[in-house]
């Protein structure tokens, strides 16, 4: 394809390709296979490998499209396929699936309904995409086109409008005013911080000293995480265009794609999109005929989760260990290489092209006062629909986990919410109607962060689960700082003694004065919110602390070491699978209960572990092991069933 000289031959080139890709229902058919990494984990690529072959047999590949496409979202359905131009949606698809969705949907248009959606509370089936609950309800304008686009193929992004809003912004726009329209539109920094865009782009322009530099950081590291992931698998191009946009603006001609090193294809597809863009001339010397040069360089990080902190992205990029530094300036002014640098994360970059292709005032309709605009979130955790997720800021917690996530497994009880990843805090259910934005997440303690949210139901343990966020940021602190090397340090500590039954009355004091230190004198933010899993949980479940330590007790039945296991006599069929699966042999067979002949199965408490592989494999439909928090026995079992530890050396007797 030649190189594109001029804004008229970019959109030359569109008008070409849309020629082409006739939309309506008498274009030609297309099948839109989801590639990202959930749908892959799940079979896709030998979903797509067997439409290749299908088609191949029956001479069709030049007539059908078949397009590897980003991910649509719903992860846990995949693989997705979608039948175009129907717009017929199929979830979980196999291999052999594929010949019938060929022959019947493609070629005779007819439906296969065992591969549509069925929604549980109403047994109605879902044709197309929005007319599943999970997407009704959203507002996608992220990641809308994620199924429309092979990110492999700049065509793609170009036939849907991509570009257009670099032709406006060179074409028509001084840097000033492109500032100036990012900042009318309310937009904040997606990477946590939530910090003005538009006001930081603002002071990189006017800092002094060149060369500028721009970054795209996308080394998202949260647990539960894949919102950066996700666009840059599935739309690289929006984050490139909104890349060289900023660059523009600010007066850089060079950037930089930070990529975490454990998104292999995420790197690719970025790889892949600057190629694509250098070749048609969008990315180097005098861009479409504008006289603006600017090229950008990918950089795969070393995948320490603080190297997503702004400082330690820089010094990664410098050839020097990824660590944070002190901010006595702001990266605005004294950034990469000690120059004025302007760093957004991955969706902040992707809202450029819409903000300036629709206007500013468009994009500020959505949201709230505070925060403008869509919010792309991860939605895991105990919940019904899991995946990707974009709704306007402002929804509540309550309608996101009830309205696309389809509420909790098993008609369980809603406990909390963690947001903001490890260094976010966790929300009680009375808090689920707090419509979620930048500011009132944090008044809960919490934040924003990234934008994933883990749900939580009644069988989670807030002790425990603050205990892994530590432990999880104590492993990942860089250790350059003593109050977050030490402080999470103790903190794991004592949570470690509390989730054991160790725990004193003072530990709630002591972990308070940790965490009032760390928020003030860590180096840099990670040091700062990692303090907010431990706060958040002895502010909303203070209640669980005290079980655990005044009691001995876990309430959610989580601590392993706080947790019993005995079988009752009146349920239990002898089946023998606690025993046959036990590691420890603390399982043997016993003499049934009291006036009941027939054998049963009884615990060793002197040898049990509490790994609770008894309770997990004791048939369903039994259930005859109980777990009681404590030391005690449940109440409910007939206490002359149940023998002391001194009656287990008569095991051998028994067999």
């Amino acid at each position: 394809m030649p190189k594109l000289a001029s804004f008229q031959d970019l959109e030359d080139l569109r008008d070409r390709l849309r020629s082409r890709r006739d939309p309506d229902e008498s274009g030609p058919p297309k099948i839109a296979v989801c590639a990202g990494t959930g749908c892959l984990a799940l079979g896709a690529r030998k979903v797509i490998d067997a439409f290749r072959k299908e088609l191949d047999e029956r001479g069709l590949t030049k007539k059908i499209e078949l397009k590897e496409t980003g991910c649509p979202g719903f992860c846990e359905k995949g693989p997705i396929v979608v039948v175009y131009p129907q717009g017929v949606h199929y979830i979980k698809v196999n291999p052999g699936d594929v010949p019938e969705i060929l022959e019947e949907t493609v070629l005779k248009k007819r439906l296969i309904d065992r591969l549509l959606y069925v929604d549980p509370a109403t047994g109605a089936r879902a044709v197309h995409e929005d007319e599943i609950p999970f997407y009704k309800h959203q507002t996608r304008i992220l990641i809308n086109n994620n199924i429309k686009i092979d990110p492999k193929n700049i065509e793609d992004y170009i036939a849907q409008g991509g570009y257009s809003a670099l032709t406006r912004a060179l074409s028509g726009m001084t840097p000033q005013e492109v500032v100036e329209e990012v900042k009318r539109s309310g937009l904040r920094g997606r990477g946590g911080g939530g910090y003005p865009t538009g006001l930081k782009w603002d002071a990189t322009r006017k800092a002094s000293g060149s060369p500028k530099y721009v970054i795209v950081n996308c080394d998202e590291g949260d647990p539960g995480a894949f919102m950066d992931r996700a666009l840059m698998e599935g739309n690289p191009h929006s984050v490139l265009e909104g890349l060289v946009i900023g660059a523009y603006a600010t007066g850089s001609a060079e950037g930089f794609i930070y990529v975490r090193a454990e998104y292999p294809l995420a790197v690719e597809n970025a790889r892949i999109a600057i190629s694509q863009a250098r070749e048609l001339g969008l990315l180097g010397e005098d861009i479409l005929g504008s006289g603006f040069n600017f090229d950008v360089r990918l950089h795969r990080g070393a995948g320490a989760f603080v190297s997503g902190e702004s400082t330690a992205l820089i010094n990664a990029l410098e050839g020097r260990v990824g660590e944070p530094k002190p901010k006595y300036v702001h990266t605005s002014e004294r950034g990469l290489w000690n120059r004025p640098t302007l760093l957004n994360n991955v969706e902040t970059w992707a809202n450029i092209p819409l903000i300036i292709n629709r206007g500013s005032s468009w994009f500020s309709s959505i949201g709230t006062e505070g925060s403008k605009g869509t919010k792309i979130f991860s939605l895991v955790g105990k919940v019904n629909n899991t995946g990707l997720v974009e709704v306007p800021m402002g929804m509540t917690l309550r309608e996101i986990i009830c309205d696309i996530g389809g509420g909790i497994p098993g008609g369980k009880r809603v406990k909390g919410v963690q947001t903001g990843g490890p260094s976010g805090g966790i929300i009680p259910q009375e808090h689920l109607d707090t419509p979620v934005d930048f500011d009132r997440l944090t008044g809960l303690g919490s934040m924003m962060g990234s934008g994933s949210i883990i749900v939580l139901d009644e069988d989670t343990c807030a002790v425990d689960l603050a205990r892994y966020f530590v432990d999880f940021l104590c492993d990942e602190s860089c250790g350059k700082c003593v109050p977050c090397r030490e402080g999470l340090r103790q903190m794991r500590d004592i949570l470690s003694e509390i989730v054991a039954g160790r725990g004193r009355e003072e530990d709630l004091e002591t972990l308070q004065e940790i965490a009032g230190l760390m928020r003030s004198a860590s180096l840099c933010a990670l040091g700062r919110t990692a303090s907010n899993p431990v706060l958040s949980t002895i502010r909303h479940f203070e209640d669980e602390y005290e079980a655990h330590i005044r009691d001995r007790r876990c309430p959610a039945l989580v601590c392993e070491q706080l947790i019993s296991y005995f079988i009752r006599p009146d349920l239990c069929i002898a089946c023998g699978l606690c025993r046959e699966n036990c590691p420890q042999g603390a399982i043997y067979e016993g003499e049934g209960a009291e006036g009941e002949s027939g054998a049963i199965m009884v615990i060793d408490q002197s040898k049990c572990s509490r790994c609770g592989i008894c309770f997990h494999v004791c048939p369903p439909k039994v259930k005859a092991v109980e777990r009681v928090s404590g030391k005690s026995s449940p109440s409910s079992a007939p206490k002359a069933s149940i023998p002391s530890p001194r009656d287990a050396g008569k095991e051998g007797e028994r067999r």
